[in-house]
């Protein structure tokens, strides 16, 4: 006997309500005293950062551009150039500096660097911000710097402003070589996005990248003891931390979980390169998961001279995208103090776990042990 067809047009259809998390970068901007949005710029810095320009096209004299490694810093750094030639810069009269592998744009080695140029103006863009010595030793070189990260101090004497392409652009300075000059040199030939897409030192950067994530992605997390945080240790050449953490951070699920953290200690010797992001299931927290201030705050449990040893690299970038390089032992100190690995104190006598209910389904057997245990 055939079962009689449910009639559904009078049954309303429940459906499951999907929880809105956050886009990756959704933050309020700065407001002027009077509820103005500070966006990009206060108007007295961006009419500032106009005059500088103005100033550094029309002074024949050498110009010095220092943009960032990725995507953003290279394209805002072409479009300085050719807005200089724009206004009447020679373009021979203007030279790029390009940051070395592991490198701060503040780092002395850096600095000096850009000495060695010559340059009567620089314009660094995309590196942040933070206490530091003027840009270089030298009173009558001028310096602008734009950024868009977060940061209330800034070098002395510096004037502040504040997706096939992209991944292919940055491509080059994830590899080993930390090839950021063929990025630099595709993205000022191009005359067209095709031009960056066919370009096949791009495009073989790419592959070797994707390799390398493949490669290491693969590694079993462990745990901060409260479980905000979850560690991933990898060792390569390849800048492929900040990646890895992107993903997993899309992946990972826990109610306690609040950042996903990969140490690279392959990328520079002696050193640990380390990239935090906010995990997807975290994003809608309240309050917000500031990464910046939760690094700072297991740093100050240390009762020694702990954060003075980081140095100034230590919890660089954005509240929701942060990291650092520092000296391979103090990166230990740093997990030591987070107690990550150690296991959560068991719960209060009155809040044992309630019994298995009868008939209740066991566990799924198919875990995220059984994908980490892969290998490639």
């Amino acid at each position: 006997m055939k079962r009689k067809a449910v009639d559904t047009k009078d049954s309303p259809v429940t459906k499951r309500h999907r929880e809105q998390i956050p886009e990756y970068c959704d933050v309020q901007p700065r407001k002027d005293d009077k509820g103005v949005t500070l966006w990009p710029a206060s108007p007295s810095a961006i009419n500032d950062a106009q005059s500088f320009l103005k100033q550094c096209a029309t002074s024949q004299q050498k110009i010095l551009i220092a943009p960032d490694k990725d995507a953003d810093g290279l394209d805002a750094g072409v479009i300085i150039h050719r807005t200089l030639t724009a206004l009447g810069a020679d373009a021979s009269s203007i030279d790029v500096h390009l940051v070395g592998k592991g490198n701060s744009i503040h780092d002395e080695e850096e600095r000096e660097a850009m000495m060695r140029k010559k340059p009567m103006y620089i314009i660094i863009v995309d590196q942040g911000s933070r206490r530091a010595p003027p840009v270089v030793d030298n009173p009558d070189v001028k310096s602008l710097i734009i950024d868009h990260h977060l940061s209330d101090e800034f070098p002395q004497n510096a004037l502040k402003a504040v997706n096939d392409a992209v991944s292919l652009l940055n491509a080059p300075r994830r590899t080993a070589r930390f090839d950021v000059q063929s990025a630099w040199e595709a993205l000022l030939a191009a005359k067209s996005p095709k031009d960056i897409l066919t370009n096949r030192r791009l495009l073989s950067a790419r592959a070797e990248i994707n390799e390398e994530v493949e490669r290491q992605t693969h590694t079993a997390p462990r745990f901060s003891k409260d479980g905000k945080v979850a560690v991933f240790r990898i060792n390569s050449a390849a800048q492929v931390h900040p990646v890895i953490a992107t993903r997993w951070a899309g992946h990972l699920k826990s109610a306690k979980l609040e950042i996903v953290l990969v140490a690279n200690s392959g990328y520079v010797p002696g050193k640990v390169n380390f990239s935090c992001r906010v995990a997807r299931c975290a994003r809608n927290r309240e309050p917000p998961v500031n990464i910046i201030s939760s690094l700072k705050a297991v740093a100050d449990l240390d009762t020694t001279d702990l954060v003075e040893r980081m140095g100034e690299s230590f919890a660089r970038g954005h509240k929701e995208a942060s990291g650092g390089i520092i000296p391979a032992q103090e990166f230990e100190e740093l997990m030591a103090l987070m107690q990550v690995g150690e296991k959560p104190d068991p719960p209060p006598d009155g809040e044992k776990k309630a019994p298995k209910k009868t008939g209740e389904k066991t566990a799924q057997k198919n875990k995220l042990d059984g994908y980490f245990g892969k290998k490639s």
